[in-house]
């Protein structure tokens, strides 16, 4: 088994490929204008959304937190010990904490974009945990995962919390769902946090905090844009706005310009007129006979869930089909 410091697959946070410059122009570029999530999550964004999660409107993560406190030892009995356990999107490592000794697992595989932050978290990890090898891989959510040759027939185990699935599109999930069924193979298994329709009172609290912690996350992938592409966006000039939007059940998130504007990037101007938004995430909430059925369509079948009393969030367990 490699050591965590030789798991490593390289990335620059400061550079940027041409297919990723090319991705993030055609964004801006297209109708309406977006970003990717995925560029909130520098080091500072990393932290940001650290302290989001501890924020008393923000009820996904004490919720999701609460669930796999409450019902480790039920989730592991439905998962399976001795599993290769992998998250994408890992971040802080923080929720895996309360499921590490009930899985077991053969090792932990965190992926997560922002390098430094996650290799930081992972080392943590490993001192607390020195029985369990934690193998980092600094990539994308979505990439091909290479494991040691020595994993190959053990089952896998994917961790998905946080509510990040509703991030996509309900098409787009689907897509990713078929990732996730292709890396778990036919023995392994998804345990995945769900958020789940609410009152429209309880979402705008969540997302629009009293502190701007939400609002400073959300500006902080102008920043992002700026290290990485040399862009020269100028982020007060710009405002937070997070709207539900009822006919599809998702949480909007946007960057509002405050004025006419013309950013730089790569050679290229954007221009912006006042009032314009740049679409910056989407947050799907679900019921439970909703998502299952947007699994199915992935080849992933519902086997378990899990529920806080106020039916605000889900923790979800799927099998391949």
């Amino acid at each position: 088994m490699q050591a965590l410091q030789d798991n490593e697959q390289q990335t620059d946070g400061h550079k940027i490929e041409q297919v990723a410059l090319d991705e993030i122009l055609g964004g801006l570029n297209s109708l309406p204008r977006r970003i990717n999530p995925k560029y909130f999550y520098d080091e500072r964004g990393s932290h940001l959304f650290d302290e989001i999660t501890r924020l008393e409107e923000y009820y996904p993560t004490r919720t999701e937190v609460a669930l796999l406190n409450q019902f480790a030892e039920d989730i592991a009995s439905v998962a399976g010990r001795g599993k290769v356990l992998l998250e994408p999107g890992a971040g802080s490592c923080a929720k895996v904490r309360l499921l590490l000794r009930a899985l077991q697992p053969a090792c932990y595989v965190p992926i997560d974009i922002s390098r430094e932050y996650l290799y930081g978290a992972a080392q943590t990890l490993q001192q607390e945990f020195p029985e369990i090898p934690v193998l980092p891989i600094a990539d994308d959510m979505r990439s091909t995962i290479a494991l040691p040759q020595e994993l190959d027939n053990i089952p896998r185990l994917v961790f998905y919390p946080g509510s990040t699935i509703g991030n996509y599109t309900p098409n787009e999930a689907i897509d990713f769902l078929r990732h996730i069924r292709i890396t778990i193979g036919d023995n392994g298994g998804l345990l995945i946090g769900v958020d789940l329709q609410k009152d429209i009172g309880i979402l705008h609290r969540a997302y629009n905090d009293a502190a701007g912690t939400t609002a400073a996350f959300n500006l902080n992938s102008l920043s992002h844009l700026n290290t990485i592409t040399g862009a020269d966006f100028d982020l007060s000039r710009f405002r937070h706005v997070a709207l539900y939007n009822e006919q599809d059940s998702r949480i909007e998130m946007h960057l509002e310009s405050h004025v006419d504007q013309a950013i730089s990037m790569a050679g290229e101007q954007i221009c912006l007129t006042a009032g314009e938004r740049i679409l910056t995430e989407y947050s799907y909430k679900y019921t439970l006979e909703g998502f299952a059925e947007l699994a199915a369509r992935a080849g992933l079948g519902a086997s378990e869930h899990w529920i806080d009393d106020a039916g605000l969030f889900s923790l979800q367990y799927f099998t391949a089909v």
